[in-house]
C-alpha cells in the first residue's frame, strides 16, 4: 500500500485545495456574483455536459486502464493506444452533426420549463467533448502511475479559472454571456494541457497494428459507456431533471447543498486515482489475496476519513448555513441524504474498480442501466411533488440499492467483502462522536463555532483511532506525527 498512500496523499492535498477553491466559488462567489437564475443555468450546463461525457468518451478512459497492462511489447501497446485515441470520434462526429442540424429542437427540449437554457446547446456539447477527451488523456497518464498532475488539472485548474472569471463579472470587466463562453474555453484549454502532458509520458505512434483482443476491447468500451452513463446519471440527472420540472433557481440552491455533501467523497476520489490501475493489475495477475487485502484496507481507510468528514459537516451545518445568503439555506435534509450516499460509497473501497476491471463487468453494467432508469423514475415521481428534496431522496434510494447489489455481486463472484471488525469499531466511534456533539452549540460567530467544534471532534476522533490502533495504515501515518505508541 506504500505507492497507494504516497500518491493518494498528494492527490488528497490537491483535491482538498481544489475543493477549498470550489467551496469559495460554490458557496460565495457564484451565490453573490451571479443571480440565482444564472447560477442555476451554469449548474444545468455542467450537469448536462457531464451526462453527455461518457457517451462522447466511448468508454476509453476505463478501457485504457483495464487492458494496457495486458500488453507486453511496445508494438501492441502503440497499436492499442492509437485505437484509444480515435475511438471516441465514433460518437463525437455524429453527435456534433445532430447538434448542428437539430440545434433548435434540442434547445426547445432543454428549455421547455426554463427558456433561458434554450440557447446553450453548443456550450453543453463542447464542454462535454472537452470533459471526455480530458478523461482519455488523464487515464493515459494514470496507466503510467502518474496521477498527480492530472488530478491537479481536474480539481484545481478549472476552479481557479472560474474564480478569476467570476471576479471579472463582479467588476463588470466581462458580461455573464462572456463568462459562459469563457467557461467553455477553460474546459477546452484544460484538455489541451492534459494532452501535452500525456504525450510527454508516452508519445503516440501512428501504429495501425490491430491487437488480437480488439473484439474484447471494443465490446468492453461499448459496454462501459452504459456503466459510465449509469454512474453519471446517478450523480447528475437530478440537476438536469430539476430544470425540467421546476424553476431553474432551485438548481442553484440544490447545487450548494450537494456540494457541501460532496466534500465527503474527496478521499475516495483521491485514493481511487491510484487504486483503480492497481486493482486492474492484480486482476490481470490473478492475485486474489492481494486483491482481498486492497479491498479491505481501501474500505477501512476511506470509511475512517470520510466518516470524520460526514460528522464534521452534519454537526456544523447550521453554522455553515448562517454564512450563506438566506435563499440558499434550509438544505439540511439534502446534505444529510447525499452525505450518506457518499459515505456508503467510501465504505465500498475499490469495489467499482474490481467490477469494471473483471470479466463480470457485463452483468454489473446491465444492472447499472436498470438502476439509472430507476433513478430517472424516482426523480420524475418525487421532484414535482416535494421539489429539490425529492431529487436528493431519489439519489439516495438509487445509490443505496445500487451499492447493496454491488456488494452482493462481488461477494458471490469473488468471495470478497470489504468489512472487518475494525469497520464496526469505526461505525461505533462515529455514532459516539455524533451523540456527544449533536446538542453542543457555542454562542460565538458561526466561523468560530465551526473551528472550535471541529477541533474538538478531530482531537477525540484521532485520539481514539491512535490509542486503540483501529487501522494499521492510519496508525502508521499518525505515528509519524504523534510518535510510536
Amino acid at each position: 500500500m506504500g505507492i497507494v498512500f504516497k500518491q493518494s496523499f498528494n492527490n488528497l492535498v490537491i483535491t482538498y485545495i481544489g475543493f477549498a477553491i470550489g467551496a469559495m466559488n460554490t458557496l460565495f462567489l457564484y451565490a453573490r456574483f451571479l443571480t440565482d437564475t444564472y447560477y442555476g443555468l451554469v449548474s444545468v450546463i455542467l450537469a448536462t455536459s457531464a451526462i453527455l461525457m461518457p457517451l462522447l468518451a466511448f468508454g476509453v478512459p476505463n478501457t485504457l486502464i483495464k487492458f494496457y497492462s495486458g500488453f507486453s511489447d511496445s508494438r501492441s501497446q502503440n497499436g492499442f493506444l492509437f485505437i484509444m485515441l480515435v475511438l471516441p470520434l465514433v460518437f463525437i462526429i455524429p453527435i456534433a452533426g445532430i447538434s448542428f442540424v437539430a440545434n433548435e429542437l434540442i434547445g426547445n427540449f432543454l428549455g421547455q420549463r426554463n427558456i433561458i437554457v434554450k440557447d446553450y446547446v453548443w456550450h453543453i456539447f463542447l464542454i462535454g467533448l472537452a470533459m471526455a477527451y480530458f478523461e482519455v488523456f488523464y487515464s493515459w497518464s494514470r496507466i503510467h502511475l502518474k496521477s498527480v498532475f492530472g488530478n491537479f488539472m481536474k480539481e484545481i485548474f478549472v476552479r481557479v479559472g472560474v474564480s478569476i472569471l467570476l471576479f471579472l463579472v463582479y467588476f463588470q470587466v466581462i458580461s455573464v454571456d462572456t463568462f459562459l463562453q469563457s467557461l467553455v474555453g477553460l474546459y477546452l484549454l484544460r484538455t489541451v494541457i492534459m494532452k501535452l502532458y500525456a504525450y510527454a509520458l508516452k508519445w503516440p505512434s501512428l501504429n495501425f497494428t490491430i491487437p488480437k483482443n480488439t473484439r474484447s476491447i471494443l465490446t468492453y468500451s461499448f459496454l462501459i459507456i452504459l456503466g459510465g452513463s449509469s454512474a453519471v446519471i446517478l450523480l447528475e440527472i437530478d440537476r438536469f431533471m430539476i430544470n425540467q420540472f421546476i424553476e431553474i433557481e432551485k438548481v442553484a440552491y440544490y447545487t450548494v447543498a450537494v456540494f457541501i455533501a460532496t466534500v465527503i467523497s474527496v478521499p475516495s476520489r483521491a485514493m481511487h486515482q491510484i487504486t483503480y490501475p492497481m486493482t486492474a493489475a492484480l486482476l490481470n495477475k490473478g492475485d486474489t489475496k492481494g486483491l482481498a487485502v486492497l479491498y479491505q484496507k481501501s474500505s477501512l481507510t476511506l470509511f475512517i476519513v470520510s466518516g470524520l468528514l460526514f460528522v464534521l459537516i452534519v454537526l456544523n451545518l447550521n453554522d455553515l448555513y448562517l454564512l450563506l445568503p438566506e435563499t440558499y439555506r434550509g438544505g439540511f435534509s439534502i446534505v444529510f441524504l447525499i452525505g450518506l450516499t457518499k459515505l456508503f460509497d467510501a465504505l465500498l473501497g475499490n469495489n467499482n474498480a474490481i467490477l469494471y476491471n473483471s470479466d463480470h463487468y457485463k452483468a454489473i453494467l446491465i444492472l447499472g442501466v436498470f438502476l439509472a432508469a430507476c433513478t430517472i423514475l424516482f426523480n420524475w415521481a418525487l421532484i414535482p411533488r416535494i421539489g429539490i428534496l425529492g431529487a436528493a431522496l431519489a439519489t439516495f434510494l438509487a445509490i443505496f440499492i445500487y451499492n447493496i447489489l454491488k456488494l452482493i455481486y462481488v461477494k458471490q463472484k469473488f468471495d470478497l467483502q470489504p468489512f472487518s471488525a475494525d469497520s464496526l469499531k469505526v461505525l461505533g466511534l462515529l455514532i459516539l462522536i455524533s451523540a456527544l456533539f449533536y446538542f453542543i452549540q457555542f454562542p460565538f460567530h458561526p466561523i468560530l463555532n465551526i473551528v472550535l467544534k471541529s477541533i474538538l471532534i478531530c482531537i477525540i476522533y484521532i485520539g481514539i483511532l491512535y490509542r486503540f490502533k483501529i487501522s494499521e495504515d492510519v496508525f502508521g501515518i499518525l505515528s509519524k506525527f504523534l510518535g510510536p505508541k
